[in-house]
Parts: structure tokens; sequence; C-alpha cells
């Protein structure tokens, strides 16, 4: 029987997840998910693609402050409802209204990085919405996401891809909200929906993978060009013409106000 096995925030885009018991659906997704995000000079944003020792900044949510650590750095805790100065992000094509997260955070980053940066919060005043194109008349609001705000991939689709590897790539590579159990490999590729009580989730675009597949979250580092390698010699989809692993998911059902 299909079973939700784990849900997962990250609540700075490209920064560790957390696994979370009782998460709250918001209207952007699951509470705090990429609420934060690094950005350059220009005010373009930055991920694993661009820095994968991203994948080395520790998160946690306390009561009212978003904790972060990294290696060899002093912990810093920012208040969840941080309002800085206004900033403008560009995510992909998108302008993002947010706040900056001050000087302190700026420089605790960019010594981490070594290159300048800035750590700016969505603004949740502002609606930035999924593409129509896939959500249909579903109005899907996200916050730095990369267009979508759930992630669902399922365990059976990462053991299918191991086993054709012949080594174990570990579930954080792939950054799912939502984790599944008990369904054939890719069977979230044909659930039109997950129906989880007073939630329902609906299925509405394959998720395209890229180069941050490539980064073992453990050490922040590039491995080589797998799983990317495998994955397109089965998974290619033409009309995307991209890799397909894993499926992006707008709220039918469920989300509390906000």
């Amino acid at each position: 029987m299909a079973r939700i096995e784990s849900l997962h925030v990250y609540p700075v885009k490209s920064c560790a997840g957390i696994a979370v018991e009782q998460p709250l659906l918001g209207a952007t997704g699951l509470q705090h998910d990429r609420e934060w995000v690094i950005v350059d000079p220009r005010d373009h944003f930055l991920t694993q693609r661009d820095e994968p020792r991203l994948a080395l900044v520790r998160t946690t949510i306390e009561t009212a402050h978003l904790r972060l650590e990294a290696p060899d750095r002093e912990p810093l805790r920012l208040a969840l409802d941080h309002g800085g100065e206004p900033r403008v992000v560009t995510v992909w094509r998108s302008q993002n209204p947010s706040f900056d997260a001050g000087d302190a955070a700026a420089a605790w980053f960019s010594s981490f990085l070594a290159r300048p940066v800035r750590l700016v919060r969505f603004d949740p005043a502002h609606r930035r919405l999924s593409n129509r194109e896939w959500t249909g008349e579903i109005e899907a609001p996200n916050f730095f996401s990369d267009g979508y705000p759930i992630l669902v991939l399922s365990r059976a689709s990462l053991a299918d891809l191991n086993g054709r590897l012949g080594r174990e790539l570990d579930m954080a590579r792939f950054r799912p909200n939502l984790v599944l159990d008990g369904v054939e490999p890719y069977a979230e590729d044909r659930i039109r929906d997950i129906d989880a009580g007073d939630v329902v989730l609906r299925l509405v675009k394959p998720c395209t993978r890229c180069i941050i597949t490539t980064t073992d979250q453990a050490t922040g580092a590039r491995d080589g060009e797998e799983p990317l390698r495998t994955l397109k010699s089965y998974r290619f989809d033409r009309q995307l013409r991209g890799i397909a692993f894993g499926m992006n998911a707008v709220i039918v059902r469920g989300r509390a106000p906000g």
C-alpha cells in the first residue's frame, strides 16, 4: 500500500534539508520551504549548481529562529519573520521582492563561500506562481523553489536507479519534499493525485534534473557524471528536453491560510 515515508523542508534554497514529522502546509507548500536564498552581487540566485559547498550548510527551525551551521563557523541565527532592506531577487525569469538578511548573514555566507554574497528572505506579500500551462486551473504560489511548491519522489525509483548504478546514492541528492513508499518504481509518473486525508496534492509536471544530483551532499563535492549519465540512458524526456526523475506537485486541498 502506498504511504508517505518522509517529508522534507529546505529553508535555505540549496542548503541541507530537514526531515519534519508534522509540517504545516501553507499556500506555498511546506512551511518555510525555500523561503530563503543566497544571491550574488547582481541579486541573482545561487544554488549548488554554482556552489556545491552549500550542501554543507545545515539548517534547523527553532521556535522563532532559523539556525544555520557550517564547518568551522559559529552558528548563525535569524528571526523566522525577518524583514530587512528590500531587494528584488531574480530566480530564473521571475523577479521576486525580498528582504535582505543583514550584513552579519552576508559576511557569514561570503566567508564560507569565499565570494561576495547575501542572504535574503522571500517577501510573503508577493505571489510567485507556478506555470499555469502545467497547473491548469490551480494557482500554485511558491517561494524560491525552482518552480513548483512540492517535489515528490518514490523510494522504489531511487532503488531502481541505484541498482543500475551499482552503488547507493542517498535520497538527499534529489531533494524531494515528499518521499513515497509502497509503490513500484516510477509510479509517481502515473499518479494524478495523492490523497492524504485532509490534504490532496496533484502531480503536474516531471522534474528535470541538473548537475546538483552529482554532488555528494555529505562532502559538498561533485563526484563525476553520475547519476545523470545513467538517468539519461532511460529517463530522457523529449518533450521537456531533459532528464526526468520525480514529479512536481501542487496543492489541491488542505493548505493553511497564508
